[in-house]
This record gives C-alpha cells, sequence and structure tokens, in this order.
C-alpha cells in the first residue's frame, strides 16, 4: 500500500486533531500513515510492528485523562520530518506534567512513517514539577552529567 507523500502541513492538521481536543486521546485517524513495520523507540522504550506501536498509544490513553500537544516548530528534509513540542499529560491522581521534545518522523518508499524517534527528558520535566526534588535533581545531573 502506498499513500501520498505528507507534507508538514498534513502532519501539523493530523496531530492536531489527535490530541488538541477535549478528553482522552485518539490516534486511530494516523494509523494508516504508519508502515506495518515501524520502529518506535523514545527515552524509556523501543517498540518494533505496528500491532505494538498501536497497544503503546492505547496504554498512554488509558493512563491519561487528557493529553495535549503543541508543535512549536517543524521542519522537512526529503523523506524525514523534525518537529518540536510541548506534550501535556493530565493523569487523574497527578498533577498535568508539561514535557518538551521533538520527534523525527522518517518515511519509507510507500511515504508511510517507518521509524519514529521521540526525544524529551522524562524524569527531568516531571521532578520540575515537585518542588522540594527539582534542585537536588538538577545539582545532580549536571555535578555527573556536566
Amino acid at each position: 500500500m502506498s499513500i501520498a507523500p505528507l507534507s508538514t502541513d498534513d502532519i501539523l492538521r493530523l496531530w492536531s486533531q489527535t490530541y488538541n481536543r477535549e478528553g482522552k486521546p485518539d490516534w486511530s485517524h494516523i494509523f494508516p500513515y504508519y508502515h506495518d513495520e515501524i520502529v518506535f523507540q523514545d527515552s524509556i522504550q523501543r517498540v518494533e510492528g505496528k500491532e505494538n506501536f498501536i497497544a503503546l498509544c492505547n496504554r498512554l490513553t488509558q493512563r491519561c485523562e487528557q493529553l495535549h500537544m503543541d508543535i512549536s516548530s517543524i521542519a522537512q528534509n526529503k523523506n524525514e520530518i523534525f518537529m518540536e513540542w510541548k506534550m501535556t499529560m493530565i493523569f487523574k491522581k497527578f498533577p498535568s506534567t508539561p514535557m518538551f521534545g521533538c520527534t523525527k518522523l522518517t518515511f519509507g518508499e510507500d511515504h508511510r512513517i517507518i521509524n519514529q524517534r521521540d526525544y524529551y527528558d522524562l524524569w527531568g520535566d516531571i521532578f520540575n514539577e515537585i518542588p522540594w526534588f527539582h534542585r537536588p535533581y538538577r545539582k545532580f545531573m549536571h555535578k555527573y552529567f556536566g
């Protein structure tokens, strides 16, 4: 199956339908744009295959009451799109947690997403919201990692 190549405008339109509504996120409309052999990787996991990727998205949906993503910049170079974002997860029992990161989408020959790599500092963004913990964490990171 081949689809028309996605532009940055297409990605902005599709991703805004996913996250920027009230209630739980819904990825079902973007799944057709993912290759059956998608490789997704972020700071905490690597998932191979479309079924596993869909299961990952469903787990995130179950954990969050709401999830908002604001894309602040986006660029395309041939078969890759790179976007910078702020994602706010709203949980049932915990305060909202904003995370800042970037996503690199790589498209295969059939124009579907074959690789997605998300870059973010999960713990740093979460710890920033804990008043008594963020300073010691940042001090530790600076001391041992520069």
